[in-house]
């Protein structure tokens, strides 16, 4: 089964954050106050992605202010923070959509993340994977994480599933 056609199903893309979402860098304040540093053309790519019909979530270990507000921002509901375990996690958030596994898809990009990785319909990750990662990964995207790897997937599902054109039509009519 071609690439393409294991997209097409997808209804739902998970996320981890550092690493994914984030360069992976972790800043911390003196005080304790953690910063990450998002990519606005992901950002972007996760709005059309979620317009053009595909639901989004977040599920990461670690638990940061900045990340619920990032996912705020997005409009992104399904937000699982400090999570041990990604693939109960995914296992909970399936069944309160009622969902199969060949649906949903998952973009990691460390061991942690391998459990959902290899029990999604889709797993993708980004080219500063450690290697083990990478060979899970039926995707690996050419971007690095926080430099618009996630842009990358999200128009790579939309091309797949027939609906980028519709996405960037209201960008170029004027």
């Amino acid at each position: 089964m071609s690439l393409n056609d294991r997209i097409k199903p997808l209804r739902l893309i998970a996320f981890d954050v550092d690493g994914v979402l984030t360069d992976g860098g972790l800043y911390l304040s003196d005080s304790g106050e953690e910063f990450k540093r998002f990519n606005s053309l992901d950002g972007h790519g996760l709005k059309m992605l979620k317009a053009s019909g595909v639901e989004l979530a977040i599920i990461t270990g670690r638990t940061s202010r900045c990340v619920e507000l990032r996912a705020r921002n997005l409009g992104i509901a399904r937000l699982y923070q400090g999570v041990d375990d990604k693939y109960a996690a995914m296992q909970s958030l399936l069944s309160d959509m009622n969902l199969p596994h060949e649906s949903v898809a998952f973009m990691g990009d460390d061991v942690i993340d391998l459990p959902v990785m290899r029990r999604a319909g889709m797993a993708f990750s980004v080219p500063d994977a450690p290697q083990c990662v990478r060979d899970h990964a039926d995707y690996v995207s050419q971007r690095a994480g926080g430099h618009g790897a996630v842009r990358e997937v999200c128009e790579l599902i939309m091309s797949a599933q027939g609906t980028l054109d519709a996405q960037l039509a209201p960008y170029l009519e004027r």
